[in-house]
């Protein structure tokens, strides 16, 4: 276990970009998101907050950004709509709450936690879960606030078939999520994602399907993915992590490294951070990069995009 008992780790999204199709500046835009988001929640975990605390404020921080697919960034349909997802998971006692399907909200990860924290249910819908976000006060935004040119751009790309000659698939995935350990020992995971440029309407990915893409038990591990969602839902690949972890004895490395490689071996592009009841941390995926990062209790914060070494500052 780190020294001083909390870790914190998060991703933007895997394989949106390849190498040589990223500036210089661009990246550094990237890895100023990652670090804004590692600060919010480390912030929160230095002062003795929450996991689920620090979490949730590190999800807020890649809603708020519109480079990242969540929130404000979030990609288009088919239809040119919007339809986010996102999920919230306490591993003390299990708790959970999510949605899918939304929006108007301005941080779908807030309607999310209120579910949790304020309905008798695990998860809401479309409709239902707007007016329940409206009903507890949460913050909604125009529709011109969701609506970004790179991703319109994107989708219009994806319906011209322009993307067919990208060989990375997860080109047009991409989620947000973060996972933390408090001083307490407790563990918390949260995802929020705008779903696949060019996905039909009404489709939804692993990030708020609990034990996919999803997940936090303190007896384990927490989980947050990314990538290509059909294929973590069906391999409940959060959940089998913390399976193999419990019941196999694995260490959390060996246990990512092995569910993420087995997702590969069959198509499913993509990556996720993760952390364990000890402190430990993973960040592995089997694509061209994942914007990723973490920090611990000294404060220094690591990031990175591709295989690479992680940027410190």
């Amino acid at each position: 276990m780190n020294k001083d008992g909390f870790a914190l780790a998060v991703h933007g999204g895997a394989g949106t970009l390849r190498r040589g199709d990223m500036s210089a500046a661009q990246a550094a835009q990237y890895h100023a998101g990652l670090h804004q988001a590692l600060v919010a929640g480390h912030v929160i975990l230095a002062a003795g907050g929450s996991a689920l605390d620090a979490a949730t404020a590190a999800v807020v921080a890649f809603e708020d950004n519109p480079l990242f697919n969540a929130g404000r960034g979030a990609v288009f349909t088919a239809a040119g709509t919007q339809e986010m997802d996102a999920a919230v998971m306490d591993g003390c006692e299990r708790r959970v709450g999510a949605v899918a399907g939304i929006f108007g909200p301005r941080n779908p990860v807030l309607v999310a936690r209120a579910v949790m924290e304020h309905s008798p249910h695990v998860m809401l819908i479309g409709e239902g879960a707007v007016a329940f976000a409206r009903e507890h006060g949460l913050a909604f935004a125009d529709p011109e606030y969701f609506h970004t040119e790179a991703r319109w751009r994107a989708l219009q790309q994806t319906l011209a078939g322009d993307d067919l000659a990208e060989p990375d698939e997860a080109r047009r995935h991409g989620t947000v999520g973060a996972v933390a350990r408090d001083r307490a020992g407790n563990l918390a995971a949260a995802t929020s994602t705008g779903g696949m440029t060019g996905k039909l309407p009404g489709r939804v990915g692993d990030s708020p399907i609990i034990g996919a893409g999803t997940f936090a038990d303190n007896a384990s591990c927490a989980v947050s993915a990314t990538g290509h969602g059909e294929f973590f839902i069906r391999f409940a690949a959060a959940h089998e992590i913390a399976a193999r972890i419990r019941y196999g004895g694995q260490t959390l490395g060996e246990a990512a490294e092995t569910v993420i490689g087995k997702l590969g071996a069959k198509g499913g592009s993509g990556g996720l951070v993760a952390v364990d009841h000890n402190g430990a941390i993973a960040l592995p995926f089997n694509c061209s990069g994942m914007y990723r990062g973490y920090v611990e209790g000294d404060g220094i914060v690591y990031t990175a995009i591709y295989d690479e070494s992680y940027r410190k500052s």
